[in-house]
């Protein structure tokens, strides 16, 4: 892990609705992750997209456990 692709990105639970921090890795590409809600410790399916071209952070999607095919 590269200390200076980590962002922090102001998310909410897709359960609860708290508001948190999320430290969010770019260095690994684009990819998909599980982080537990930290009130509610409910599973978030965290996808993340890194643009191809620059390897800038583009997006972060949370869904809920339930949500995901």
């Amino acid at each position: 892990m590269h200390e200076e692709m980590l962002a922090s990105r102001l998310v909410y639970c897709p359960y609860c609705s708290t508001e948190f921090d999320l430290l969010v890795d770019a260095s690994q590409g684009s990819h998909q992750t599980w982080e537990d809600c930290p009130r509610c410790c409910a599973p978030i399916q965290v996808l993340i997209a890194v643009s191809p071209h620059n390897g800038e952070l583009e997006d972060v999607t949370l869904s809920r456990d339930d949500d995901v095919p």
